[in-house]
């Protein structure tokens, strides 16, 4: 299971932002950048105020300036980093560019929030993870909104307590991501190799890859098959099916599209001693045995075998117990809680939700299953770097658009 970075200590030199709240440089004003910006605004986040807004765009700062006046904009990054408007910066720019945003925000001595995923591959975290560690004293934080989900959290509590025994196998499926031709037209870099880095698996499912993993474990090799362009004219993956093998038998499976109109969210946990059911990523059905499943079979002898055969279901009387959670949590407020938590650890030293290191779990899952759909072979988890970024810069060259990765 990952495990969440202790808290870091404020000392006398730090430095104390203003009026117990932190000023936050906004880098990107997209969809995300936009979205946080407004829930700041609003009051969602009431340890955060708006301090900056950074992107190459005029239209976009244009936009934020006339939804949020007075707030000051910058052009470029470094201008931003060392204007003394911000003590805090999020980056919400495209996928590749987070590791060399977060580290110049890092080195500059700003407290950092990353957006997911942490960037395409993991050598690229490595080395964000790498300057974070150079700079302990700076808070280092990712957007894992999900894990601010009271579902998810409550669900991770029972699987770490024990509740369902030891987990044997997990299957995630989450199709809800459908997306029409017309979103991968509006803008030129999305879902390409070298301007997104991938389709499906970087951009709608890193929050489901992290909390798989951050739920069930890390598996130790994965096999996948996956569609590129499959339903849709794009060059990256539109449909995936990966199978992870944990050892000793146990298995998982997770399954994303963008291509299915009804969608499904369904996450399923099957334990030694008990079962999660997880519908819409809003509903959660736990079903706890009375003792472990086996002990639960060998006490069940032929005759009551031979019942439960004609329907007869008498002998399991009193064996499970079923408890249904809801997440009733209003859109937005899990963002909100992860900006809340980042500037309390700001303030106050106070444990993070997501440690900004955490980000290259998922984003290597994401890698090995790439390169298991890529070259028809079971990966491992601690994948071979170099053959992972030999194939993507391959498809980056075909594209004859970008530059290649190093």
């Amino acid at each position: 299971m990952t495990t969440t970075s202790p808290p870091t200590t404020r000392t006398s030199a730090d430095p104390t932002p203003s009026e117990g709240v932190v000023r936050l440089g906004i880098v990107g004003l997209g969809a995300q950048g936009s979205a946080y910006a407004h829930f700041i605004a609003e009051g969602m986040v009431p340890h955060m105020r708006l301090g900056a807004f950074c992107d190459t765009d005029p239209a976009a700062l244009d936009r934020a300036l006339a939804r949020h006046p007075g707030v000051p904009t910058y052009a470029t990054l470094d201008a931003l980093l060392t204007s003394g408007d911000v003590d805090a910066v999020i980056t919400c720019i495209p996928h590749y560019d987070h590791p060399e945003a977060a580290i110049a925000s890092l080195e500059a001595g700003l407290p950092t929030l990353v957006e997911k995923p942490a960037a395409v591959h993991t050598r690229q975290v490595r080395r964000m993870n790498d300057v974070a560690a150079a700079h302990p004293e700076v808070p280092f934080a990712i957007m894992f909104n999900q894990r601010n989900n009271p579902l998810y959290q409550r669900i991770k509590a029972i699987v770490d307590g024990g509740e369902i025994g030891e987990v044997l196998r997990s299957s995630w499926i989450i199709t809800t991501w459908w997306r029409p031709q017309g979103y991968y037209e509006q803008s030129a870099w999305r879902a390409t190799w070298g301007g997104e880095g991938g389709g499906v698996l970087v951009n709608q499912a890193p929050h489901q890859l992290d909390l798989w993993q951050w739920i069930c474990g890390v598996p130790q090799s994965v096999f996948a098959k996956a569609g590129f362009g499959f339903r849709r004219d794009i060059a990256v993956e539109d449909e995936v099916t990966a199978l992870a093998d944990y050892g000793d038998g146990r298995t998982g499976t997770f399954v994303t599209c963008t291509h299915d109109l009804q969608g499904t969210d369904r996450l399923e946990i099957l334990g030694t001693a008990g079962k999660i059911v997880v519908e819409g990523s809003k509903t959660a059905t736990v079903h706890r045995y009375s003792k472990p499943e086996k002990e639960i079979s060998d006490s069940v002898d032929t005759a009551g075998a031979r019942a439960l055969m004609t329907g007869d279901t008498s002998v399991l009387d009193g064996v499970v117990s079923t408890e249904v959670i809801e997440d009733t949590s209003p859109w937005g407020a899990q963002h909100a809680g992860v900006l809340e938590n980042f500037a309390l650890h700001v303030l106050t030293g106070s444990e993070l939700l997501a440690p900004g290191s955490d980000g290259i779990h998922g984003v290597r899952l994401a890698n090995a299953i790439h390169l298991s759909a890529w070259t028809g072979r079971e990966v491992p988890l601690d994948l071979d770097e170099e053959a992972y970024l030999a194939e993507l810069n391959r498809r980056i060259a075909d594209e004859g658009q970008y530059p290649q990765e190093s």
